[in-house]
């Protein structure tokens, strides 16, 4: 039998490798829920005078520590005296150093968001006049790296540990108390309370590295743990542990003391009191999320916090449930078929939770067609809206083979020896026996034949019973291992000539492989800056680059091919008149990081008076910023402004867009 499941269960640990790795690497590290709408100086701004203090604007509170922004002079020297406060709502600032000289400066800042996803970025502003620098600004996303890459695989275990902890405890106790003497179910259960509790101690220790450095080596810094166990993540994380001892002193009741019980009326006391007590040890561990991520920010959290727990409780209800009714189907020696009907009026309930609080947070974390369609969480969540659809419609086949098994009388359950093999589900042992004679019969295949019994010598029973002889255990307990194999083999026959247990066993087998790549796809979405605040920070960015006197902004999406060829190439033109004008060009990669490339060039075309090309080269001051001075338009008109952005050696391209200026 186990030579059998094997295959699949390695086919389902390989299809989870996969999702996990390619969605993983196909999304960006970790996409921020905050985002920077506002700066003061702004973004590629010169000032006649040095500014007292830098402020930033976020589009939500963020977590900032002394530190978390710096601002450095051409040479690459702090200038801030590291201190940051509050101004009030979601504006932040620090204080600057006096007497600073002129040239460009640069910004750099990471922070935390509200929930609890690491954010950085960098820009830059100039006093008196733009000059070149030396900083360098990283490529690495904040939360990336190798680092990111653990942490990301840990919050996929966590999901993956609570769904088998929670659905597999409530399958035995609604639907099949009989399991819990089943070690195979013990196994899955436990199984899932040491990955959750595995991956909660790592995410705890590589929190400090995730939101900062980033470095391996910070992992176990105990300074860094400390400052975690202050945050919001950390007391949820912290928290979480402390429910999981409570589950631990569950799992041990309901696998030792209540299998045990053989009276009813104290097994049914016992399992209300274990329904009540499980209920308030899972509501509990899915609030650890609920406080800690998504629902924790953004509108209405006095609504999503709740929404987000019964969404999480449902999702382990469904799918550890069906987890558990796999490894019966294929491991218990039977199952009745009213615990599968049980089930599956169970996981209906679960559905119609899981359809109305998935709505609610669609329309919250979204809000709009365009951020469904356009950003990278409408898309994502599409995908999961896709799965889900899928899974139903295998559930529904599932329930189609649920009926059937209604209509076949079912007998009492017989543990499997050998001389009572055990009935499975959907046929009583007299139609499996029958089965077997049917299978000898002229044109169809042959069982293979099962092995005989030994029979032991009776000068072996005497050297066993009487313990004179050594060998003779052995050979006792020899034949005991092949009495269990025998009986093991007719067991599996039985069940496996069993057709419609193989059907419920084939759906409940797919209906498993989709689930864990739906559990991917919300793995990387709760990872995910939500469309309706992607959506926000645009707007907000698009309005604050509406610089006074007739500036222009323009952004070009560009893609020039390659592995890495993908990004946004902003023009600023100051004051986009007639005559002189600064041009500042700032090209960025699609998450919003500055992008560092080789070469850029602009030209100004007017087509209506047959003006240009008139090209412009501007000097790199910064990592993905460019600056010219004296940019000079000779009359007003529409325009035709092309960029020319070299990635590499041989990969560039030319966008253009046309612009009133004068």
């Amino acid at each position: 039998m186990s030579q059998t499941i094997a295959p699949r269960v390695r086919t389902l640990l390989l299809l989870l490798l996969a999702v996990t790795g390619a969605l993983l690497a196909g999304a960006a590290p970790v996409s921020a829920h905050a985002a920077l709408t506002g700066s003061d100086p702004q973004q590629g701004a010169v000032v006649d005078e040095a500014p007292s203090q830098v402020s930033l604007t976020f589009s939500e509170q963020v977590a900032m520590s002394d530190g978390s922004v710096r601002v450095l002079d051409p040479k690459g020297k702090r200038v801030d005296t590291g201190k940051t406060s509050g101004l009030g709502g979601t504006t932040y600032a620090v204080k600057l150093h006096s007497g600073l000289p002129d040239g460009t400066f640069t910004v750099t800042y990471q922070v935390v968001s509200a929930d609890s996803h690491p954010v950085a970025g960098a820009f830059t502003f100039s006093i008196g006049a733009p000059s070149k620098t030396s900083v360098a600004v990283s490529d690495q996303e904040a939360g990336g790296g190798v680092v990111g890459g653990l942490y990301g695989f840990g919050r996929y275990l966590s999901y993956a540990g609570f769904i088998l902890l929670v659905g597999g405890a409530a399958f035995v106790l609604t639907c099949w108390p009989r399991g819990t003497g089943v070690r195979a179910v013990q196994r899955l259960v436990v199984s899932g309370w040491l990955a959750l509790t595995g991956a909660t101690l790592a995410m705890l220790l590589l929190r400090g590295s995730y939101t900062g450095t980033g470095k391996v080596g910070d992992i176990f810094d105990l300074t860094l743990l400390s400052q975690v166990l202050q945050t919001k993540t950390g007391a949820a994380l912290v928290s979480r542990l402390l429910l999981l001892a409570a589950a631990a002193l569950f799992i041990a009741v309901l696998f030792g003391a209540y299998e045990k019980r053989d009276d009813e009326e104290e097994k049914g006391d016992l399992t209300f009191g274990l329904a009540i007590g499980g209920f308030v040890v899972a509501a509990g561990l899915a609030a650890t999320w609920a406080m800690a991520e998504h629902a924790s920010a953004g509108i209405q959290t006095g609504i999503a916090m709740p929404a987000d727990i019964l969404h999480l409780l449902a999702v382990a209800v469904w799918l550890g449930g069906l987890s558990t009714l796999l490894v019966a189907l294929y491991r218990a020696p039977s199952i009745e078929p009213s615990v599968v009907r049980r089930f599956s009026r169970v996981a209906f309930g679960s559905v119609a939770v899981l359809v109305v609080t998935g709505i609610y947070q669609s329309w919250r974390q979204v809000g709009t067609w365009s951020a469904l369609t356009g950003t990278w969480y409408g898309q994502l969540l599409m995908i999961k809206v896709a799965l889900v659809v899928v899974l139903v419609g295998i559930a529904w086949i599932s329930r189609r083979w649920t009926a059937q098994l209604s209509q076949v009388p079912a007998e009492e359950p017989v543990k499997a020896s050998v001389g009572a093999p055990a009935a499975s589900v959907g046929a009583p042992a007299s139609q499996k026996t029958e089965k077997s004679k049917q299978s000898t019969e002229p044109g169809k295949s042959e069982e293979p034949e099962e092995p005989e019994e030994p029979e032991s010598r009776p000068d072996e029973k005497k050297t066993a019973s009487g313990g004179a002889d050594s060998g003779g255990g052995k050979r006792a307990a020899q034949l005991a291992r092949q009495r269990t194999a025998v009986a093991t083999t007719r067991e599996k026959r039985l069940r496996d000539a069993d057709p419609l247990r193989s059907g419920l066993r084939r759906s409940v087998f797919a209906e498993a492989g989709v689930a864990i790549v739906l559990l991917a796809v919300t793995t990387v979405l709760t990872s995910t800056e939500p469309g309706r605040t992607e959506e926000e920070a645009k707007a907000a960015t698009a309005a604050t680059s509406e610089q006074p006197g007739g500036a222009l902004s323009l952004d070009m999406p560009f893609d020039a091919g390659g592995e890495d060829g993908k990004g946004i190439a902003r023009v600023e033109l100051d004051p986009a008149r007639v005559g002189g004008n600064d041009m500042h060009v700032y090209v960025q990669r699609p998450n919003g990081k500055a992008f560092d490339i080789p070469e850029v060039k602009v030209a100004f075309t007017l087509e209506a008076q047959d003006i240009g090309p008139l090209p412009v080269v501007p000097d790199r001051i910064a990592t993905g910023h460019w600056t010219a001075s004296g940019v000079q338009i000779p009359m007003a008109g529409n325009w035709q402004i092309a960029v020319t952005v070299r990635t590499s050696d041989i990969d560039q391209v030319t966008v253009d867009k046309n612009a009133q200026i004068g």
